[in-house]
């Protein structure tokens, strides 16, 4: 039913909580889990400043990536990773619909008001727009 998963991870506690769910998904379902990070270049600035901060976000990325697929690979699943750069929303439903995704599986901040209304939500978006099933999941009270 599940056979590929979508777990897209910016590294924050509310992806890697989401993680645990993408994992016992994978498990239960024989599923391969698609690693996504994408680095946000929708709000960098000036060619000169950008070219620093592109060349730090995709290290981190790499990093996020990286360690990502090592906790996969310890809990026995399949795992393949992407990193891509661009909006997030916009690149998770493309990766979605072009690597065949059954569902995705991706933290939230648990943004409220005022704040998701500025900072929009990527999680949000992707749950109006994508074709599949997405699980959401909320960081527990004890990790926030």
């Amino acid at each position: 039913m599940y056979d590929n998963i979508l777990f897209p991870t910016d590294g924050s506690d509310g992806a890697n909580e989401a993680l645990e769910h993408a994992l016992e998904l994978a498990e239960t379902h024989d599923s391969t889990i698609h690693v996504l990070s994408v680095v946000d270049s929708t709000y960098l600035g000036s060619a000169a400043a950008e070219a620093t901060t592109i060349e730090s976000l995709q290290e981190q990325t790499e990093a996020v990536v990286d360690e990502t697929v090592d906790d996969i690979t310890d809990h026995g699943a399949d795992v393949v990773a992407e990193r891509r750069m661009g909006d997030p929303y916009e690149e998770i439903i493309d990766y979605a619909e072009t690597e065949g995704i059954d569902m995705i599986v991706m933290g939230t901040h648990g943004r409220s008001g005022l704040d998701r209304y500025l900072l929009g939500s990527v999680t949000e978006k992707v749950v109006r727009t994508a074709d599949m099933p997405v699980l959401t999941v909320r960081l527990s009270e004890a990790e926030s």
